[in-house]
Parts: structure tokens; sequence; C-alpha cells
């Protein structure tokens, strides 16, 4: 009975970081959608040339390469803009901050990925996992 009742608990924690992760990724596609529309609006008030603005390619800043998210973190007065690998959807402590922004921000906020975070502290979480990255390869 034990065993079943630790079966039962791992199942419920997995569907939870399903859940969350659903979270997540419906979070990037909005936030993926705003960085387009503003890179659309940034190439229309900054090109010159017409066929430069009909180029979808320029829809995301050249900053956001393949397999990366823009996110900003945030803490009262002070705010960073940072381009965050796809990987890191799967650490814990990230998981955690997207929990938090959920919970600070709701899931109807327009705009690029923002986390309740002082910009240090996410640049302190972003080189952990990096590392820890590197570890399990």
């Amino acid at each position: 009975m034990a065993k079943l009742a630790k079966i039962s608990n791992g199942k419920k924690k997995m569907m939870y970081k399903i859940v969350n992760l659903k979270i997540v990724v419906e979070k990037l596609q909005r936030s993926l959608s705003m960085v387009r529309r503003l890179g659309a609006e940034f190439d229309s008030q900054h090109q010159h040339s017409q066929s430069d603005q009909n180029d979808s390619s320029n829809n995301v800043p050249e900053d956001v390469k393949e397999g990366h998210f823009a996110v900003i973190a945030v803490d009262e007065d002070e705010l960073k803009r940072f381009v965050v690998p796809l990987k890191c959807l799967t650490h814990p402590s990230f998981l955690k901050l997207l929990e938090q922004a959920a919970e600070e921000y709701g899931f109807d906020h327009d705009g690029a990925l923002t986390v309740p975070c002082r910009p240090s502290e996410f640049e302190r979480i972003l080189r952990h996992e990096q590392s820890s990255m590197l570890k399990s390869c």
C-alpha cells in the first residue's frame, strides 16, 4: 500500500510539472508574439528600404537567436532584458520564477516574458543553470 501511495504522489508531481510546462509554453508563445510585434514596429520606424520592411526575418530582434527567448527581470524600479536559451525552461529555479510571474502578473499579460526578480539575482540563476547544464552534458 505504501508503494502505491508513492506512485500516486509521483504521478501527482508529474502532472503538476506538465501543467506548469503548459503554462510556460503559453507564456512563451505570448512573449514571442510580442517580440515579433515590437520588432515589426521597430523595423517600420527605422528601416528605409521597403524590401527590408517586408522581410519577415526582421520581425525578431537580432540578439534573440533561434532556440532563445527574451525575459525581462523586474524589481520595483530596476529592470533588465535577457536573452535566455529555451533549455532554461526545464530548470526548477526558472520554473519557480515563472510561477511567481503568473501570480504577480497573471496569464493575460501582454508583452515580453516578465519575471519578478532583481536582475542581479536573475543573472545568478542563469549562471547556476548554465553551469548545471554543462555538468549534465
